[in-house]
């Protein structure tokens, strides 16, 4: 049995495995397959700047694409094709200092040890009102950096998002968040890097959380939607997500938050991964090379409003 190893990500003997098995890939013949004809298609893709996928980002792209081939080569397609029609939440490299600063305002993390059923765990604590509509911006750079690093380094059966909002304004967080920069990380998130949301947590207290669910509801799917589980505090929330992978501030066994944040940074500013993701920025597609009704059969009417593109 293979086992996964990663200097921040832990798991289960059986992950590998798991998340295999789970879309009908635990057969190494169907796996290599599988692959041949993913990079063969790459290869043959005139739009496609880089065609030289490694092998083990095919692997979890397949993954996250519940095994199915066509469905992996939409999504390799949908996200070299953001990068180009999202330039604003792509970093061309690693800002470091930039993403430094968001400690001001919040912590957050993938959490190491994954849940029983093999889910990844993300949480982000906001600690701080004051802050602006940019710095939401660099948030969502971070997100891009963060899903790089995780689409080499992870596997899992899919995420459940723990956000806690208790300690601001509702109001002010709903204020900074436009729709469309919202829709658009969200899309970026669950077409283009294929993250499989299982649950939505939102910890708050708040009377004014029918503005924060507004919101939400504006940018998620309706079957998204139905997965948000609202919990005014933590007794609550130890229903679905367990104390012994939480961290500190929440009465868990993992290091603290932002001991957590500081070791993802750590890692994410290295001269190796810094090197690797802007090799993977200029991953995008030369839109001239490819066929306009193409585009428009997969691009046009796509949530949030997209740079427009003009396509020989």
């Amino acid at each position: 049995m293979v086992v996964l190893k990663d200097k921040i990500l832990e798991f289960h003997p059986d992950t590998l495995y798991v998340a295999r098995k789970d879309v009908n890939l635990d057969k190494e013949e169907r796996i290599e397959e599988a692959l041949d004809i993913l990079e063969d298609w790459v290869k043959k893709q005139e739009h496609f700047v880089k065609k030289d996928f490694s092998r083990d980002y095919l692997e979890r792209t397949l993954i996250t694409a519940k095994g199915l081939v066509e469905r992996a080569k939409v999504r390799i397609d949908k996200l070299c094709t953001f990068k180009t029609l999202m330039p604003d939440l792509y970093p061309s490299t690693v800002p470091k200092t930039d993403f430094e600063g968001l400690g001001k305002y919040l912590y957050h993390a993938h959490l190491p040890t994954l849940t029983k059923d093999h889910y990844r765990v993300y949480l982000l604590n906001i600690h701080s009102d004051d802050f602006s509509s940019s710095i939401v911006n660099t948030y969502y750079k971070y997100l891009v950096v963060i899903s790089e690093y995780l689409k080499i380094h992870d596997y899992n059966c899919g995420f459940i998002l723990t956000l806690d909002f208790r300690n601001i304004n509702l109001l002010n967080l709903v204020a900074k968040c436009t729709p469309m920069e919202l829709r658009q990380i969200v899309t970026l998130m669950t077409e283009g890097y294929s993250m499989r949301i299982k649950q939505i947590h939102i910890i708050t207290p708040s009377k004014m959380v029918d503005a924060l669910l507004a919101l939400f509801r504006q940018v998620l799917s309706s079957k998204l939607a139905k997965r948000m589980i609202l919990h005014k505090n933590l007794d609550t929330l130890y229903e679905y997500v367990p104390k012994n992978i939480l961290p500190a501030e929440y009465d868990g066994t993992e290091r603290s938050l932002k001991k957590l944040n500081e070791e993802y940074l750590s890692e994410l500013s290295s001269d190796e991964f810094v090197k690797y993701f802007e090799e993977m920025y200029k991953a995008n597609t030369d839109e001239s090379c490819r066929q306009s009704d193409k585009f428009n059969e997969q691009y046009v009417g796509m949530p949030g409003s997209f740079r427009a593109l003009s396509v020989d």
